[in-house]
């Protein structure tokens, strides 16, 4: 059994920052790509931000330049930098993970869900 668990969503004003953590926990052996994605009221769910268990990252256009994910590969944790929020990032942000079990299974995971909102 392998859980996503994440923190750190909040209201903030727009130019302002928050972090999102994301801990993976249980039967992993490892993982593979982490990221963050995000889906607003009536709109698709899209990728933010991922990052490989090699560093390699990837943004949307949106958040270039603003947002910065990072990863503690010995804690399986992935982060959200972001700054200089607007009120368009206004979303619940999912953690996401491709991670494989200690018995073999190699599966995709998602999160609760964690809620930010950029207003004055």
């Amino acid at each position: 059994q392998v859980q996503l668990v994440e923190s750190g969503g909040g209201l903030v004003q727009p130019g302002g920052s928050l972090r999102l953590s994301c801990a993976a926990s249980g039967s992993i052996f490892s993982i593979n790509v982490m990221g963050w994605y995000r889906q607003a009221p009536g709109k698709q769910r899209e990728l933010v931000a991922a990052i490989t268990s090699g560093g390699i990252t990837n943004f949307a256009d949106s958040v270039k330049g603003r947002f910065t994910i990072s990863r503690d590969n010995a804690k399986n944790t992935v982060y959200l930098q972001m700054n200089s929020l607007k009120p368009e990032d206004t979303a619940v942000y999912y953690c996401n993970a491709e991670i494989a079990e200690t018995l073999g299974y190699v599966g995709n995971y998602w999160g609760q869900g964690t809620q930010v909102t950029v207003s004055s």
